[in-house]
């Protein structure tokens, strides 16, 4: 009497290897990466010097000439009030150098990610490992920052570490964006154009300034970018000084990683198994 078909374990067409779970793939994939860097920690000590120098460099330098600042009706240094906004930078950059270049290499040059198909993983699995470790990669550069406020006087101990999960929220939103656009990339100069939208994003996010010193018309266009928000919401958090307006901030930083994440795994999906 043969076996019915109920009981035999779920292969999806790659022999009789069972078809890991979400969970799992996001693991192995995530694990993959953590191997593939404990030989290129200097790679990741890098993207943490370059908001250092800012934070020192302008907090201290320019923060003598442009003198304390007013957020939400409190009255904070120039320097408590820039490294805050230059620690969710950070987590944006870490994430994205990730999703975009890294990206890029793995799925055009070294085809790295056909392979990994070959095997049980789904792209499920695949998406999420990626994403994963890319959240890490910010995770740490902003974890740094949290250290660097609370040494520096910038910051309440609990408010610096409160603010830290804001910093994983911006890192999987910008993830997600950083994926689902190397996904149309074509060749290496596409991320030119990328760069010339992150950069003068990262000058208009209010990371340096308070919103009100922009002009009437530049207020709205500035308030719709990302990072706006992922400053807005860190500042707030690392100064203590959260109000309900910081849902708004949650909620676009939340739809905004759900939808590109839906759209990253369908693109990859048509990319490599179509």
């Amino acid at each position: 009497m043969l076996p019915s078909t109920a009981s035999r374990p779920a292969t999806a067409g790659r022999g009789d290897r069972p078809v890991p779970g979400l969970l799992t793939g996001v693991l192995r994939v995530f694990e993959h990466n953590l191997v593939s860097y404990r030989r290129m920690w200097l790679t990741l000590a890098s993207g943490i010097v370059e908001p250092l120098m800012y934070l020192l460099g302008m907090g201290y330098g320019m923060g003598a000439i442009i003198g304390d600042l007013s957020f939400r009706g409190d009255v904070v240094t120039y320097a408590a009030f820039i490294g805050p906004g230059l620690m969710a930078s950070s987590a944006m950059n870490g994430t994205l150098f990730d999703t975009t270049y890294n990206f890029f290499f793995k799925l055009r040059e070294s085809r790295q990610y056909e392979g990994m198909l070959v095997t049980p993983l789904t792209i499920g699995g695949l998406v999420g490992g990626e994403l994963s470790w890319a959240v890490a990669r910010g995770a740490i550069y902003s974890g740094f920052f949290v250290l660097t406020l609370i040494g520096l006087d910038l910051a309440e101990p609990l408010n610096a570490l409160s603010a830290w999960p804001a910093t994983l929220l911006t890192g999987w939103a910008f993830g997600a964006v950083g994926a689902t656009l190397t996904s149309y990339a074509r060749a290496w100069t596409d991320f030119d154009i990328m760069d010339l939208v992150v950069q003068p994003m990262f000058l208009a996010s209010t990371a340096f300034f308070p919103l009100a010193v922009f002009p009437d018309w530049a207020q709205p266009i500035v308030w719709a970018t990302p990072l706006f928000h992922a400053v807005d919401l860190t500042r707030a958090l690392a100064l203590g000084a959260t109000g309900w307006t910081d849902l708004v901030h949650v909620a676009y930083l939340t739809i905004m990683g759900l939808i590109f994440g839906v759209v990253a795994r369908r693109r990859l999906h048509r990319l490599l198994l179509s």
